[in-house]
């Protein structure tokens, strides 16, 4: 019993400091790492204990084939100076995502795991929010960049409608819901804003939220906005201005850095660059169009991985993505609140996705694993609460 209470403690504690990791590097560089390799090592004991292995599942599949490529690529360009450093980014989320499917579908409920990454996204949206008060024009808190910060919030904000709604609860949900957005809205971010838009749609499209609600919703958003505008006009346009500059650069340099994935993948289409291998032949592919940029990403997840991982670590890394949509269509009979969520916050993650690079924050990672979980406990019929 014991293992089972600590197995849940660890993976709500791993998925909701996820968006929370600059307080913790804060405070030590080594701190993020506690709880997520505690809840890899209570789940070996817990294996050994009762003498099981994970069921299979096609996710085991695509993770050991996407470490295989990583591991192979590794070896070709071990030469790089940041090969072995990304390499070590990548293997947690290996990790982590089938330890998180395995406790999701037995010990650990789903709905304490969405539960968990929307207070955590709470949170981080509670200090974005409050970064502004001290003086940031955009909203960082615990994220450096306010871009990462719109992924993780617009990520969360979907699962809020697997979550209980009844009396007091649903006006607890539309509180947590109106500061994920503020926080949101606050960052400024284009990206994030068309993420959460193609999520809310899917909600819509699927049944999961009626149309009066996101209409109302907008409209609250909307006085709020108009409200703030009023009462912070001047910072607000300093906001603008600057946010108007960065796009113009964004948006060049992004096609930059396009174009030159493309040009890395094309000379290296089987195992790409290598982990690490973007930051290091970036200036040299895009014919040094950014020669003093020290550490570019692709700011766009799919390209980036295409190019230093190749074809087939490309098809294995979206691969897990289309099975978390997989996975949860078919567990919708059942489940059909959670794996719709689920489904909209992997879409959110998608989209904010082709503006940034992701992969090494865990939302994309635990949805599939959730997803994955969800499907697991349908064929076996059970529960999605918060206790089993």
């Amino acid at each position: 019993m014991w293992l089972t209470t600590l197995l849940r403690v660890l993976a709500c504690g791993t998925v909701a400091l996820a968006p929370l990791e600059g307080y913790l590097l804060q405070l030590h560089g080594q701190l993020a790492k506690v709880v997520p390799a505690a809840l890899v090592g209570v789940w070996l004991v817990s294996l050994a204990k009762h003498r099981r292995l994970p069921a299979p599942h096609p996710l085991h599949l695509l993770v050991a084939l996407l470490a295989v490529v990583l591991l192979t690529t590794s070896a070709v360009h071990s030469a790089e100076p940041f090969t072995l450093e990304y390499l070590v980014r990548w293997v947690p989320f290996l990790v982590v995502v089938v330890v998180l499917a395995d406790v999701a579908a037995r010990e650990v409920p789903v709905r304490a795991l969405l539960a968990a990454a929307v207070a955590g996204a709470v949170v981080a949206a509670a200090g974005g929010l409050f970064s502004l008060a001290t003086g940031e024009l955009r909203a960082t808190g615990p994220v450096e960049d306010p871009n990462d910060l719109a992924f993780f919030l617009v990520a969360a904000l979907p699962l809020l409608v697997a979550l209980p709604a009844r009396g007091r609860s649903r006006i607890a949900l539309l509180l947590l819901g109106a500061v994920l957005v503020a926080g949101a809205a606050a960052t400024f971010s284009r990206g994030g804003g068309l993420a959460l838009a193609c999520a809310l749609t899917w909600l819509v499209l699927r049944g999961a939220i009626p149309v009066r609600a996101v209409l109302v919703t907008a409209a609250v958003t909307g006085l709020a906005a108009l409200v703030f505008a009023q009462t912070a006009q001047a910072e607000l346009e300093r906001a603008v201005r600057e946010k108007s500059h960065i796009a113009g650069t964004n948006a060049d340099t992004r096609v930059l850095r396009w174009q030159a994935a493309a040009r890395m993948l094309a000379d290296g289409p089987l195992l790409g660059v290598g982990p690490g291998g973007f930051r290091q032949e970036y200036v040299a592919a895009s014919r040094n169009a950014e020669i003093d940029e020290q550490s570019p990403v692709a700011h766009n997840m799919f390209v980036e991985v295409a190019a230093e991982l190749g074809v087939p670590g490309f098809a294995a890394f979206t691969g897990l993505a289309a099975l978390g949509f997989v996975a949860s269509e078919r567990a919708v009979r059942a489940y059909r609140r959670e794996a719709v969520a689920v489904q909209a916050a992997l879409i959110a993650v998608l989209v904010a996705s082709v503006f940034l690079s992701e992969q090494y924050y865990l939302p994309l990672w635990s949805l599939v694993a959730i997803a994955v979980a969800v499907e697991q406990r349908a064929r076996k019929g059970s529960r999605c609460a918060f206790s089993t």
